[in-house]
């Protein structure tokens, strides 16, 4: 059992929100933590039949026994014209129809990233919003902006003002985790 799970909602292979993830994750000396890329977790496109022909996969169920266990989860969402990519969506999908409260009594810090301005805030905005109905209590929030003005793999966030408010966010979740 994993007490801290991490993962970006995209399965892209190059996934910023990913490399926010690694990032945040690298900080939690002493914790345990379960990175997830979820570039390796292939779901197909949710649907009532699919569901009833062939059932759950067993990486689906691993992955929800996984995010029941955890005391925490460390998400970071992007963005696909505004809201959150088809991907992410088919997950909490598939996660919902197999346990309702896949996420109940546990702890996110909810991230989001993108090389805009605005770092991702609709999506962020609306999978906060979303969370809750799988009994999940967001903790904080963060949003990096500009990602590729703003962060660099050696560094991690260039600005300072972001990087304090990135800490302050992961302070507030670690310490709803206990």
């Amino acid at each position: 059992m994993s007490s801290i799970i991490a993962f970006a909602g995209s399965n892209s292979s190059t996934s910023i929100n990913f490399k926010l993830v690694q990032y945040t994750a690298g900080l939690l000396e002493g914790k345990e933590v379960q990175l997830l890329n979820m570039a390796n977790y292939p779901f197909p496109m949710y649907s009532e039949d699919h569901e009833k022909e062939k059932g759950f996969s067993n990486s689906l169920v691993e992955l929800r026994n996984d995010l029941m266990n955890a005391k925490g989860v460390i998400i970071s969402v992007n963005e696909h014209n505004s809201s959150p990519s088809a991907y992410f969506k088919n997950v909490l999908d598939w996660l919902s129809r197999l346990e309702r409260n896949f996420l109940e009594n546990t702890e996110v810090l909810l991230m989001s990233t993108s090389p805009g301005k605005r770092g991702a805030m609709g999506s962020l905005e609306i999978i906060e919003k979303a969370l809750p109905r799988f009994g999940a209590h967001v903790s904080a929030t963060f949003s990096l902006p500009s990602f590729y003005e703003n962060f660099d793999m050696e560094q991690g966030i260039t600005d300072a003002e972001l990087a304090e408010k990135h800490q302050l966010a992961l302070s507030e979740f670690l310490a709803a985790i206990g």
